[in-house]
């Protein structure tokens, strides 16, 4: 059964939960969201109050997934840029589908409720995100039409001795 994507709902403490399980789940199954396991709801708390900071300053909007349960499957989040020559784009950040419903093609549906919800802001005309290195992340992305535009090498460090490429990608809109 597909996710029903709702872009800039509603935040309660239901939804607020949800994507700290959520992101917990995903980062504890080694997924790259920004932590690297193991990891508490706890851990993660800062990261998703600064996301719904950017929310209410209007920086950043949210689109979430919800499965049949009604529990939340999938998030993303949308991020304008604030530089005036670069405001015809915007980054994508914290791509995330639940490890329970990875293998059946969430992530491309999410990738491409994110594009329509980006075709929705005006002005506009591609998207950009990075991903973690050595974890396949950008064949994926590729698979769903992002190109990679730029990599830094070993710009992330997930421990001592262990660091990774920046990949930048980007999906015109157009």
């Amino acid at each position: 059964m597909p996710l029903t994507f709702t872009f800039d709902p509603v935040v309660g403490p239901e939804l607020r939960d949800g994507i700290l399980e959520l992101w917990t789940d995903v980062t504890n199954a080694g997924g790259a969201v920004g932590y690297v396991p193991p990891v508490t709801p706890e851990d993660i708390r800062p990261g998703l109050v600064r996301q719904f900071a950017a929310m209410a300053e209007e920086r950043s909007r949210l689109l979430v997934g919800h499965d049949e349960d009604g529990r939340v499957a999938a998030t993303a989040f949308l991020t304008l840029n604030t530089h005036h020559l670069m405001t015809h784009w915007l980054w994508l950040y914290t791509v995330m589908v639940h490890p329970r419903h990875q293998g059946r093609g969430y992530g491309r549906d999410l990738l491409a409720a994110a594009a329509d919800a980006a075709r929705t802001v005006d002005g506009i005309e591609a998207i950009r995100l990075t991903c973690r290195g050595g974890l396949g992340l950008e064949r994926f992305y590729a698979s769903c039409g992002y190109k990679e535009v730029g990599r830094i090498p070993g710009a992330i460090r997930v421990a001592p001795g262990d660091d990774r490429d920046d990949v930048v990608l980007l999906l015109p809109l157009g």
